[in-house]
């Protein structure tokens, strides 16, 4: 490693990144109060700027996004009903069977691609009995289809972010059946800065929405469940019901007012470092990278065995994740600088030069999976 490198390029997550000097010192600033009875300025702020920003009525601060899905899911599925996902949807494959073991809701998924399902495959799944003169009125067994939730950014993917266009053509089946979409938008910041696409924009086609501080924006802890202010006083029964009920939690809410306040406009320097390495290892081994062009801040790259190249790469300080037996994920952040991706590209190039050639795996392979989400 070089001299100028003392400690490890860590590209395992984006969740990895540490407060900076301005973001501690807005938290050592924090007028606080006590969150659970509603008093503490800086959460107050914090959720009035976020609902605003997706304009929406009402944002709930809760500590981790797992919590935020779980909570915005069950606002809009009651038990005994099931929430449709693409089949490598974080909410259905890295959240431990929440909905289905704390709110008795079950989860079904739908094929897709890069983490986007065609709304043709959804039509069919969707276990709706219309209302009206033309209902069958005998599927009282069936297990109704409470919501569908779309990922933005898609982590299975390696960063894909559903544009507009997409999403719409989901709510077309979807509306007319009276099924509400939910978020899981723990990436949702990359998404909007990759696509242009406004926040307001992206918030006004859900009924819920789970986006967090603590990946790209850099905050050390952090969700928001964005909903409408009836569903406020049910989502904050749910966060005390989890455990999430905080107290003089403002030196956190300060943390992700900073990051929404500075942090949002750099991710474009994230996405650039990203597509900047998957260019320079497509150079190096032909075919290696599966999501080329790199929509985001991730890059999927194949290898013969992903655990044993992580290994080599972290004995000469490079960190990674392994998506797959067979899939390495390099994710870029706020903590990352060109002279450590430099770093980081040299060391595994050399690493490359020794691998057997590209067998073509596909990304979404049922595997071992990263922790590192």
């Amino acid at each position: 490693m070089p001299a100028s490198l003392d400690e490890p390029v860590d590209l395992r997550s984006d969740t990895v990144t540490r407060p900076t000097e301005g973001m501690r010192a807005a938290m050592a600033a924090a007028v606080v109060g006590d969150d659970h009875y509603g008093e503490d300025p800086t959460v107050n702020a914090l959720e009035a700027q976020v609902a605003e920003l997706f304009g929406h009525e009402s944002a709930v601060f809760v500590p981790t996004g797992t919590m935020g899905n779980n909570i915005a899911l069950r606002l809009l599925a009651a038990p005994g009903t099931e929430v449709l996902a693409e089949e490598e949807a974080h909410v259905v494959t890295y959240e431990m069977a929440g909905l289905a073991a704390l709110g008795g809701v079950q989860t079904r998924t739908i094929p897709g691609s890069g983490g986007v399902f065609d709304p043709a495959a959804l039509a069919p799944r969707l276990r709706v009995d219309p209302p009206g003169p033309n209902s069958s009125g005998d599927n009282y067994a069936m297990v109704a289809t409470a919501a569908v939730a779309i990922e933005n950014t898609h982590v299975h993917s390696g960063g894909r972010a559903w544009t507009l266009a997409e999403i719409d053509a989901v709510a077309a089946v979807t509306g007319p059946l009276g099924v509400p979409l939910h978020c899981d938008g723990a990436r949702i910041w990359n998404a909007a800065a990759a696509t242009g696409t406004p926040l307001s924009e992206y918030g006004s086609r859900f009924a819920t929405l789970s986006v967090c501080l603590s990946k790209g924006l850099g905050a050390p802890v952090g969700s928001l469940v964005v909903t409408t202010a009836e569903n406020e006083v049910r989502a904050r029964a749910m966060r005390r019901q989890l455990g999430g009920a905080m107290r003089q939690v403002g030196v956190l809410a300060a943390a992700g007012i900073y990051a929404l306040d500075h942090h949002l406009e750099r991710l474009s320097e994230d996405h650039r470092r990203a597509h900047e390495l998957a260019e320079a290892l497509a150079e190096m081994a032909p075919g290696r990278v599966i999501n080329r062009p790199t929509p985001t801040n991730m890059v999927l790259l194949e290898v013969s065995q992903a655990n044993v190249f992580a290994h080599e790469l972290a004995e000469r300080g490079v960190l990674v994740g392994a998506l797959t037996p067979t899939v390495l994920r390099f994710v870029t952040h706020l903590d990352l600088t060109d002279e450590s991706m430099a770093y980081a590209a040299e060391v595994i190039r050399r690493l490359l030069a020794e691998e057997p050639p590209a067998q073509g795996v596909n990304a979404s392979a049922t595997a071992t999976r990263s922790r590192d989400i």
